[in-house]
């Protein structure tokens, strides 16, 4: 295992228009039968562990953030970072709550997501979205022991996050 510092990131990622809903493509769990998608960023980033002592004085990774960049086309439109929040360079951004998960396609792939929308800012593209679902996760779990308190560990992953909106 090697820790490194947040700051040392290659970040990269894709935003791709979604045509329909993604409520086929995700399990029950995460689906959103109500709302329709309004674009789908495909992520690639990492998810930060941070090495702390539980109260039983043991040491373990723990979830701190995660940290992508947003593209669109090859072009840089976003950034996805702790809150959750999502921003697009048009201004608007979204903050969200995990509502539901499923588990990713195997042990080391994250967990898939739906969040509920709990704050907006701006106006653009995520302007009117409600929901946000992570769906084919690849990579960012990271277990196993830590060496030290406040050690930091970059665990890679990519992820698509479907934006949805609330049909009218």
């Amino acid at each position: 295992m090697r820790a490194c510092s947040i700051l040392s990131l290659p970040l990269i990622a894709t935003l791709l228009p979604f045509p329909g809903t993604a409520s086929a493509q995700v399990p029950p769990a995460i689906a959103a039968a109500d709302e329709t998608a309004v674009a789908t960023l495909h992520a690639e980033g990492a998810q930060i562990y941070e090495c702390k002592a539980g109260n039983d004085g043991k040491r373990a990774w723990t979830f701190r953030e995660p940290i992508a960049t947003l593209l669109l086309e090859g072009k840089t439109v976003g950034r996805h970072y702790a809150g959750p929040n999502w921003e697009h360079i048009d201004g608007s951004a979204v903050t969200g709550k995990v509502a539901a998960n499923a588990p990713g396609k195997s042990a080391g792939d994250i967990p898939w997501l739906k969040l509920d929308v709990t704050a907006r800012r701006g106006n653009g593209a995520l302007s009117s979205v409600s929901t946000v679902q992570r769906i084919n996760t690849q990579g960012g779990v990271h277990a196993g022991a830590c060496e030290s308190v406040g050690e930091f560990f970059s665990a890679p992953y990519a992820a698509d996050y479907v934006f949805l909106r609330k049909r009218p």
